[in-house]
């Protein structure tokens, strides 16, 4: 079979260098006959080929008669509109594998896969249909998909392969329930993955919640743009469950999940592409996974995504490795990557009847192959070091077969991860005390996690994005009551203590519902008045003061003049306040920097000194 492939795509390409058309005289007479001249091209070819003319002369015969059809096929969808679709059939259908199907472009993907179950006596629910690398949407019409005239179609099974004819129902019966639990295993796995995706869109600081982290060849986490991160974790977990369909051989599931795979990572950049290799090792499943099925040639493009995949492999990697041995000190792993790319090139260019560029991929591929042969018996000396044998095959692959070396090559692995870990754990528990640090001045979790994330973990930044934008933090939905409720003496009196104006400090009480700390903080970030969008409404608005503090009864607002000062930040108002509120004694400044997250305590603190 093969070999009849490779004729047949060798005398294709010989068609067309010469450019010659067998459908027209002298090749086809008028009653649509084999012409005359065709004899002489047979001898021509079995010649240069120095195969059997009887052979050659069967296998042009073939691409005649098919070219004929195609015609007839033009002809009819210009005067009709009726379009011919080629489908190929599963390949436990070794007769006939290849059909012409007949439809209107304008029915819908459920229209065309019941037409086909029914010519080719398929189960039309336990069957899937792939056309121009995508598997075909049932709700939409066929025009609607880009399916045009001359299109090819590729139907997959869903089901093993079984005998013609069941014994007994219930034969039968259990192969529609396993059917029925492999379409629900690929439905499970969309929504799954879907559900996922949206997830981590609504983790509001990674660095304390990494739902879903991506990282390089080294395991160091990669920063994602947030307008790419939901298409390029879809495109990942599509691909991941395609590959473990993939190690089970079971290609006909695992395709549409690789094409849904390239479907999202086409809506990444290409400076993210580039980033890491998975794009390309894509590339390379869904063509291998086309060749194990046996419809190579539905794939129309599968040079341009090989060359796709050795572009993007230079791209990561550098020119000649470079960029990956700088960053890994080695690229025996990735290696393999180009086994299978040298060995998918050579086999495409066999099955285009490419035979000399066929052989040179191969001959690659066997070299790369050779050299990345481990011998089972340093696999075993270094399973008795501890080491497991998944380490052992890639410490030995990067140092070239090296025991002693491979030896510490992957114990020197195993310390940069354990340090990347504690890194990391290290980074996620300075972002816990900052969110604690913020949570004690009386925020709340979920906003102290969502400033730092704007801050970018820098804990006075983030203190200002709060101060700066209460909305983050104050709820539309608390009731009204809540705020109504008088603050208690104690609270008013401690504001004041520092300085505020008694009104300004019983409004600002009630707006963060008794919250000494908030109150302090806002006020003095805002020079004793709470901003407009913070006043109270109703009722309370009449109390809230119109003027500054320092206009205002009482003589505790005669100090804000000073804490307005331009440029002063929010500790020098605080220990500015505390100096006024205890003057003569010393270390007011360190004694409110230490106490900038409670406020009362730092008060206290001064008045017992």
């Amino acid at each position: 079979m093969a070999q009849k492939k490779y004729l047949q795509a060798k005398l294709t390409q010989f068609l067309r260098e010469d450019r010659i058309q067998l459908w027209k005289p002298p090749y086809t007479d008028e009653n649509k006959e084999v012409g005359l001249a065709l004899k002489d091209l047979v001898k021509k070819y079995s010649d240069k080929l120095e195969c059997c003319e009887n052979e050659v002369e069967k296998i042009i015969e073939e691409i005649r008669c098919k070219a004929i059809e195609r015609g007839t096929g033009n002809e009819n969808y210009k005067t009709t509109g009726v379009a011919t679709i080629e489908v190929f059939l599963p390949s436990r259908l070794r007769k006939d594998r290849k059909n012409l199907l007949e439809t209107r472009l304008h029915i819908t993907g459920r229209d065309l896969r019941s037409k086909i179950a029914e010519t080719f006596g398929f189960q039309e629910n336990y069957i899937k249909i792939v056309i121009n690398k995508k598997q075909l949407q049932l709700g939409k019409s066929l025009e609607e998909q880009g399916v045009t005239h001359n299109v090819k179609a590729m139907v997959l099974e869903l089901k093993q392969s079984e005998e013609d004819v069941r014994k007994n129902f219930q034969a039968e019966e259990e192969e529609q329930n396993e059917a029925e639990l492999k379409e629900k295993r690929i439905q499970r796995t969309k929504r799954g993955l879907e559900i996922l995706a949206e997830r981590a869109e609504m983790v509001v600081d990674p660095e304390t919640t990494p739902y879903l982290d991506i990282a390089n060849q080294t395991g160091r986490s990669i920063k994602i743009p947030p307008s790419q991160r939901k298409a390029l974790m879809l495109a990942m977990g599509y691909h991941e469950k395609g590959r473990a369909f993939l190690k089970r051989k079971e290609y006909g599931i695992a395709l549409p999940c690789l094409l849904d795979a390239d479907k999202y990572f086409c809506e990444c950049c290409r400076e993210l592409l580039d980033t890491v290799d998975n794009y390309a090792v894509l590339q390379l499943d869904i063509v291998w996974c086309y060749f194990r099925l046996e419809q190579l040639e539905c794939l129309d493009d599968a040079e341009r995504k090989l060359d796709l995949a050795q572009k993007c492999f230079k791209n990561c990697y550098g020119e000649n490795h470079q960029r990956l041995v700088h960053i890994k000190g080695n690229c025996g792993k990735e290696k393999v990557l180009f086994l299978r790319l040298y060995l998918l090139q050579g086999i495409r260019n066999y099955h285009s009847g490419n035979g000399e560029e066929a052989r040179e991929y191969l001959n690659k591929a066997r070299q790369l192959f050779e050299e990345l042969y481990i011998d089972p018996s340093k696999v075993h000396n270094l399973l008795q070091l501890g080491f497991t044998a998944q380490e052992a095959r890639l410490g030995l692959r990067a140092c070239e077969g090296n025991v002693d070396h491979a030896a510490t090559h992957i114990s020197n692995r195993r310390e940069e991860l354990a340090q990347i870990r504690k890194e990391e754990k290290e980074k996620k528990r300075r972002r816990l005390e900052s969110i604690n640090s913020l949570k004690g001045m009386g925020y709340p979790t979920h906003a102290a996690k969502h400033a730092l994330h704007q801050a970018g973990g820098n804990l006075d930044e983030a203190l200002k994005i709060l101060l700066s934008n209460p909305q983050m933090w104050l709820k539309d939905s608390d009731s009204e009551t809540s705020r109504r409720e008088s603050p208690s003496q104690e609270s008013i009196d401690q504001l004041v203590y520092m300085g505020f104006d008694t009104v300004a400090a019983e409004v600002a009480l009630k707006v963060f519902r008794g919250n000494v700390q908030l109150a302090a903080l806002t006020l003095a970030h805002h020079g004793g008045i709470l901003p407009p969008d913070l006043q109270l409404s109703g009722e309370d608005s009449s109390s809230t003061p119109s003027t500054s503090p320092s206009d205002s009864a009482g003589g505790s607002g005669l100090n804000t003049r000073r804490a307005d000062t331009p440029g002063m930040g929010l500790r020098e108002r605080l220990t500015w306040r505390l100096r006024r509120m205890f003057p003569g004694q010393g270390g007011r400044q360190e004694v409110c920097r230490r106490g900038l997250g409670a406020v009362p305590h730092c008060v206290s603190y001064c008045r017992d000194l």
